[in-house]
């Protein structure tokens, strides 16, 4: 096992993979940028090695200071986390080369599941069930309304080398093509440098099922179940849950056992995500995540197998000491992730500095949380700021409990996506399971609010309250009597506020 690795990322993720390490006695080093100088991970990482630069591309996206970082620090391997560059192969590559173990996939499997385009037709020859449409690059909207018309309106542009939403359009007349394709072409060559579109039938209503697979370098392989993430706006999931409401026994392992397939195809080796679209009993291969997925937590949760340790484990040359037959999901597990967006202006980042913060805790309630007072979040980084995730015996309880946890939750000073999220558990077609990929287009959200400003505007009233106190008993009475209506005025305030949420 390795004596020390270099975990190339930063926030929950870093700090999940830290905790895993020191459990089984794996040194860590972590790197960082200027603006992520105080932050979490820097403070629990046994080395820390400075980046530069405040911006992505001046430091966790630069390969040459990762790689000066791990050499410098004396680090065997490195761990890319989940973004940055955990799905490049020319960095995994690079990474290798350089006599260090990538704890993730050969980079060849990078290659072709992160080329749609690629992936589709490996899939097609390893005789995993496919969206129909092309198996090739359309080389203009020409070429892209023919398709569409062959297979069938409404049709997805997507591009080749996407992720993450970007680089799609939906088209249901033909007369839209045009300007759909330049579009989402050029929006697929800013975010990824490469503009390739295909054209797929547009599935509508589905929902978004994804297996965990793993894969040893023996040839052994398992997959974990099923995770359900529907709950999405603009194709980036809010809320995931295992089991799935609508699958069976017999429908799960004829998923697992397609997703496995897919692996195998690659010579993949890891942890990855095989994600699928489910409509109407039918299931379509999607694409294939080569890392480590946010959502695993609720893996995790009713599996009981740590994915991370499973990661290192196998990056480390072990066999799978786990068979198909040994894995029982038990309960049920829900995560809601915790990001800084302003809800009823549309999911848009949100910025400011944690002024108080309250964690939910209590039984099975578990939170992966890069956040604490006077973390300041600005647009520099992905706005995920934690998870919350919970376990219950069944779905009923997963739900009830992941309500009080969200309510427990305060985040003062910054906006955060958790109203959206009780507004869909709060849902009855939601508690019913009766929901899809667009679910969250449905709801009117545009004012909502949720417990996190009330509850932060009454601790910061106790705040103000108790600061006066102490400059009153220290000595600093100024207008006494102002003081005392003040104090009057907030502590009321507070118990006003604080006590419509029990606190």
């Amino acid at each position: 096992m390795f004596k020390r690795i270099l975990i190339a990322n930063r926030g929950e993720i870093a700090l999940r993979v830290i905790r895993t390490a020191r459990e089984m006695g794996i040194e860590c080093v972590t790197v960082y940028s200027d603006f992520d100088s105080q932050a979490l991970h820097t403070r629990m990482g046994h080395i820390a090695v400075p980046l530069g630069g405040n911006l992505p591309s001046e430091s966790y996206l630069v390969p040459e200071k990762i790689l000066k970082a791990a050499k410098d620090s004396g680090a065997q391997a490195i761990h890319p986390g989940y973004g940055f560059l955990s799905e490049n192969a020319e960095f995994a590559k690079a990474v290798v080369e350089a006599g260090l173990v990538w704890i993730g996939p050969p980079p060849g499997a990078i290659v072709v599941m992160g080329d749609k385009i690629e992936s589709r037709k490996a899939m097609t020859e390893a005789g995993v069930p496919l969206v129909p449409g092309q198996t090739g690059a359309c080389e203009s909207a020409k070429e892209a309304a023919r398709v569409a018309s062959e297979i069938g309106l409404p049709v997805a542009l997507k591009a080749a080398a996407g992720g993450g939403g970007k680089g799609i359009r939906i088209v249901r007349d033909l007369d839209e093509v045009e300007s759909a394709f330049r579009t989402a072409s050029g929006e697929a060559l800013s975010a990824f440098g490469d503009g390739r579109l295909y054209v797929e039938r547009y599935i509508d209503n589905p929902r978004h099922i994804e297996i965990q697979v793993l894969f040893d370098k023996h040839g052994n392989d398992i997959h974990l179940g099923e995770r359900e993430c529907s709950i999405q706006r603009r194709h980036q999931k809010l809320l995931e849950e295992t089991p799935a409401c609508v699958l069976d026994p017999a429908l799960r392992e004829a998923m697992g056992e397609v997703a496995l397939r897919a692996g195998r195809a690659v010579n993949y080796e890891g942890v990855g995500t095989v994600e699928f679209l489910y409509s109407k009993g039918e299931f379509f291969f999607l694409e294939m995540n080569t890392r480590l997925q946010v959502e695993h937590p609720i893996t995790e949760m009713v599996t009981g197998i740590d994915l991370v340790r499973e990661q290192l484990l196998v990056a480390a040359g072990e066999q799978l000491t786990l068979k198909q037959a040994d894995i029982e999901m038990r309960g049920h597990s829900i995560e809601v992730r915790i990001n800084a967006e302003d809800v009823p202006a549309g999911f848009l980042p949100a910025t400011g500095t944690i002024r108080n913060l309250r964690l939910p805790g209590g039984p099975w309630v578990r939170v992966d949380s890069c956040m604490y007072r006077g973390l300041e979040v600005g647009l520099n980084y992905d706005p995920m700021l934690g998870k919350i995730v919970v376990w219950g015996p069944d779905r009923e309880v997963a739900m009830n409990r992941m309500q009080r946890a969200l309510e427990e939750l305060n985040v003062g000073g910054v906006r955060t996506s958790a109203p959206a999220a009780l507004a869909v558990l709060a849902h009855p077609k939601f508690r019913a399971g009766e929901y899809d990929t667009h679910f969250l287009e449905g709801l009117d959200l545009s004012s909502i609010e949720g417990p996190n400003e009330d509850l932060a505007a009454a601790l910061a009233a106790v705040h103000r309250h108790h600061q006066a106190r102490r400059r009153a008993l220290s000595g600093d009475q100024g207008d006494r009597r102002g003081w005392v209506a003040r104090s009057r005025e907030t502590t009321s305030d507070y118990r006003r506020r604080a006590g419509r949420f029990g606190a």
